[in-house]
């Protein structure tokens, strides 16, 4: 086999060989694009070709690619200490960075938990409920979450999030979970009719994705609506969970989006921008009164969950030194700079036929392209959109009929401009 790969000419046809990528049919699937190099907002691949990041690399890279300060940083870490066990000791980075989250979350928050990744902070969180409610002798059963919700793709996080084609395997392997619809304008009160309705002492906890649904279509709603639901909820004793995973560190014009609301979590998933991109890590916060309830004697009201790269320490700098970036004044007025783009180029958007429901949540701006099939995940006009960008250097990921922008903060006036450019281009051929 060895000899054959050799046999091979491009970095693109030997991934081919051996190589399964995530969310892709391989039997019809394009070669993969080979990357070689990245820097700032744009990588670079094997033939020297240039694509503008204007998704983050799924929604990870804050401050663009192979960033210097944070190289350093995490390359002087690792000629320290590269990993240790995290059940028993602890180490610098760890115990900095929970230091240094704590303070700038929600006032709610108490406590740090890390794990691998968004899904398994999810999978935390769920856990923290769950025995919550059994740690202190009141055993609650029902989750409550949003339709189309994407929380991952482990079970726990698959079993909250909204029933789609990507779950319909493993259906019958799902807890069951109850829905209210996303109260975006216009189902406001709909949604908080069918919560309340749901509301019982059975329920261990509602979660969300606050003021934006990912990858369910970039839904975008309203903080206002949010704050009610998460009040009524917590009239009957549900634990609230804001999965910010994608929606921190900036994306929603703010530190995080629970910073929009008056309301505040009881726990929160973080991963993605937590590294800039670097690197995979999860966090799960939660209240003093719910890491309270795992304080006993009785050794089973321990939490039992765990992951061998649990704290990473390189994965810890990586995220200090993204927290570093992402509270300088350059990277907040490159945040205010970017959503003010986005802002007037959705006047521009307004004057094409085929572009509906623009909708902009500070750095993330969203728009559905007008189309006579389904509006869903597999429309083909995804990946008309997708070629027709990646042709024209601009890295864009459809979700189905969704167009959205959400680039990383070092993005330039000139290469938002262009980004911008070639979406006029795709909206006339359309």
């Amino acid at each position: 086999m060895q000899n054959s790969l050799l046999a091979l000419q491009t970095l693109s046809e030997r991934d081919q060989a051996v190589i399964w990528h995530p969310f892709t049919q391989m039997q019809t699937a394009p070669l993969p694009i080979s990357i070689t190099r990245g820097e700032g907002a744009v990588l670079y691949d094997e033939a020297g070709n240039q694509y503008i990041d204007a998704i983050s690399s799924w929604w990870v890279n804050l401050h663009g690619h192979a960033h210097p300060y944070i190289a350093e940083r995490v390359s002087a870490q690792l000629r320290t200490l590269e990993h240790v066990i995290f059940a028993g000791f602890t180490h610098q980075p760890a115990v900095e960075l929970a230091e240094r989250l704590l303070p700038i979350l929600p006032n709610h928050q108490a406590k740090v938990f890390y794990s691998d990744n968004g899904s398994t902070a999810v999978e935390v969180a769920l856990k923290m409920a769950f025995q919550y409610w059994h740690n202190i002798g009141q055993p609650r059963t029902k989750v409550i979450a949003l339709d189309d919700a994407y929380h991952g793709d482990t079970f726990g996080a698959m079993a909250v999030g909204g029933r789609s084609a990507f779950t319909a395997p493993f259906t019958p392997f799902l807890f069951e979970v109850d829905y209210i619809p996303a109260p975006v304008p216009g189902r406001e009160e709909e949604a908080l009719a069918k919560l309340e309705a749901l509301l019982d002492d059975n329920v261990a906890a509602f979660i969300f994705e606050p003021l934006v649904q990912g990858a369910g279509g970039m839904v975008m709603y309203q903080p206002e609506i949010l704050n009610k639901l998460m009040q009524l909820a917590r009239s009957a004793g549900a634990l609230l969970i804001a999965d910010e995973v994608m929606t921190g560190f900036g994306r929603t014009g703010r530190l995080f989006a629970s910073h929009h609301l008056t309301e505040q979590p009881d726990l929160m998933c973080l991963s993605k921008g937590l590294t800039g991109g670097t690197m995979a890590l999860g966090v799960t916060t939660c209240a003093q009164a719910i890491y309270d309830a795992f304080l006993s004697d009785d050794k089973f009201k321990t939490l039992f969950h765990g992951h061998s790269f649990t704290a990473n320490p390189l994965a810890c700098t990586a995220a200090l030194a993204s927290l570093d970036l992402t509270l300088s004044d350059e990277t907040q007025r490159n945040i205010q700079r970017i959503a003010s783009r986005h802002e007037h180029f959705t006047q521009v958007l307004q004057r094409y036929g085929c572009v509906r429901n623009i909708r902009q949540q500070g750095t993330i701006l969203a728009f559905d392209l007008a189309t006579s099939g389904q509006t869903s995940y597999f429309n083909n006009i995804r990946d008309i959109a997708y070629n027709f960008l990646l042709e024209r250097s601009v890295l864009m990921r459809p979700l189905g009929n969704v167009l959205y922008i959400l680039p990383p903060y070092c993005m330039t006036d000139e290469q938002l401009t262009y980004v911008y450019a070639q979406i006029e281009d795709l909206l006339k051929t359309l």
